[in-house]
């Protein structure tokens, strides 16, 4: 008969009350069933666990250094019994999340807040990428859950809206625009402006707006980055119209933002991968990036 778990059992709870009777106490058996385990154990292992002197047991050193694998065995069995429970309870998973530049700075921190508020234990990656690189991840299901604007099909990928709201303006706090209430393209004619960098969906919107309208401005400077747009404006380099997330994240200090009299949408999609083991913190983030700004809240347009 080989070795069983309630040998190691009846060794370890030996071991801990140091006698056979706390033993059968702690095992709720009898003292002579306890001590038959025992002396099989001894028998099967082929040497004495213990010294028995006038009634009393004695660990050898075999027994101590056996009973130090069996505790680092137990110890190990809870930390998978612990972490077995963690992940049916949802407190303590990770949920990696891919997500434009802008939308970690401007979109997620609020969302999250709530989040890990209701779930202390759980913990989120945020990992920032442009595309194609984004999209490049998301079909390769690298990621729980993807945040980008414009989202067009990819393979593996379903693409779900998030929210919808206007383009904005940004403007140093002198500028002489800054008065208006709401600002229309003509405001813009020959004014110093800040551009996204070119073949940015959004630049290129924005110029068609101004073509289609005559109207010219002063293409200072152009970056790839809307955070970057609003500092630049923050020093005074010229007038911008850039997504209000970015734009009421970077407000005040020098910055003033306003409502265009004309409607161009920004869209943030959610990107989720069909052949990744679903994440169940994704659909809870989701709720809260909507909660920030219900259909039809951020419009800005009349």
């Amino acid at each position: 008969m080989d070795i069983q778990h309630r040998h190691i059992e009846v060794f370890r709870a030996v071991m801990t009350a140091g006698s056979v009777t706390g033993a059968a106490a702690l095992l709720h058996t009898s003292q002579p069933t306890l001590s038959r385990d025992l002396a099989r154990l001894e028998q099967l292992l082929g040497y004495a666990l213990f010294d028995r002197e006038r009634g009393r047991l004695q660990a050898t050193a075999r027994a101590r250094a056996l009973f130090d694998e069996v505790e680092r065995s137990f110890q190990g069995l809870g930390r998978v019994i612990e972490r077995a429970q963690a992940l049916g309870r949802d407190d303590d998973a990770t949920l990696n999340v891919l997500c434009l530049p802008a939308l970690s700075h401007a979109l997620l921190p609020q969302a999250l807040a709530g989040l890990l508020a209701e779930r202390p234990a759980a913990r989120v990656s945020i990992t920032p990428a442009e595309p194609p690189l984004l999209d490049a991840w998301m079909s390769e299901q690298r990621f729980d859950l993807g945040l980008a604007e414009l989202a067009t099909p990819l393979p593996g990928v379903r693409v779900e809206p998030v929210l919808e709201v206007d383009e904005v303006a940004v403007l140093p706090a002198e500028h002489a625009l800054a008065s208006r209430e709401r600002l229309a393209l003509q405001d813009f004619a020959d004014q110093p402006f800040i551009s996204l960098a070119e073949g940015d969906p959004y630049r290129r919107e924005i110029d068609a707006r101004f073509a289609s309208a005559g109207i010219a401005r002063r293409l200072r400077v152009q970056t790839h980055s809307a955070v970057a747009v609003c500092e630049l404006v923050r020093a005074g380099l010229g007038v911008a119209i850039v997504n209000p997330l970015t734009a009421a994240a970077c407000a005040g200090r020098g910055v003033v933002v306003r409502p265009l009299a004309l409607s161009i949408p920004y869209r943030v999609s959610a990107l989720l991968p069909l052949h990744r083991p679903a994440q169940p913190m994704a659909p809870a983030l989701l709720n809260r990036l909507r909660s920030l700004a219900p259909p039809g809240a951020w419009r800005q347009s009349a």
